[in-house]
């Protein structure tokens, strides 16, 4: 007789417990087991206060089931919860992900006065003219004249970098940092691309060949996926 998975199981650890929750058990059976579990573990009065960090695998919670957790654990015993992790995501979420990690292929002029934003990476096939700006969510790739503005990482990227075949921008901004034509002594520079280097604190200008080591994850979408 095949052995019944338990539907809770709780892992203690130097910074708390860990509950881990069977994702095929139906909602019921869990509330119901995580009172018992959480009564027979629970601390005494004049112990400090327990962290507690939920895993719930192949799951997907409801706000209401969600926060009919939190009271569980939070209101009727001392404890605390770190986290709730789950392995899945909503629809409308996993579509913003996806939205924002397409790469988009543009092949036009941008001249001055127009505007080209993108959601997720932008590959330009055309130039910049000064008065022309350009704008992205994640990297932009310019295969043509930078002349105009360039703005990645729109949302607070600071991982973000701008690359052109030809590179003198009016002003570079990635996250929220803004660096200007001023700050460039050269001409212009071939192949060059744009990153946030955190030693200086700034947007600086080196070769294109620099992004293998200082950006091992050039997509927007994998870096969210590796931070989790």
């Amino acid at each position: 007789m095949q052995e019944t998975k338990p539907t809770i199981t709780i892992k203690g650890t130097r910074d708390g417990l860990i509950l881990f929750i069977d994702e095929n058990s139906s909602f019921e059976e869990i509330v119901q087991d995580l009172i018992k579990k959480l009564e027979a573990s629970s601390p005494k009065k004049d112990e400090p206060v327990v962290s507690v960090k939920v895993k719930l695998g192949h799951r997907y919670l409801t706000e209401e089931q969600s926060q009919q957790l939190k009271e569980i654990i939070e209101e009727k015993n001392r404890f605390q919860i770190e986290a709730m992790e789950s392995e899945v995501i909503p629809i409308k979420d996993a579509k913003t992900w996806l939205d924002q990690s397409k790469l988009k292929v543009v092949n036009q002029i941008v001249r001055s006065g127009q505007v080209l934003e993108t959601e997720g990476d932008l590959l330009l096939i055309g130039d910049v003219n000064p008065g022309g700006r350009v704008r992205a969510r994640g990297n932009i790739y310019i295969m043509g004249n930078l002349l105009g503005i360039a703005h990645a990482g729109v949302e607070g990227d600071r991982e973000a970098f701008i690359a052109a075949s030809y590179m003198k921008p009016a002003q570079l901004r990635i996250a929220e940092y803004i660096s200007r034509a001023p700050d460039y002594e050269a001409d212009g520079v071939y192949m060059e691309c744009g990153i946030i280097d955190p030693d200086q604190n700034k947007i600086v200008i080196d070769s294109i060949k620099i992004l293998s080591k200082q950006r091992k994850v050039i997509s927007a979408f994998e870096r969210r996926m590796n931070n989790g």
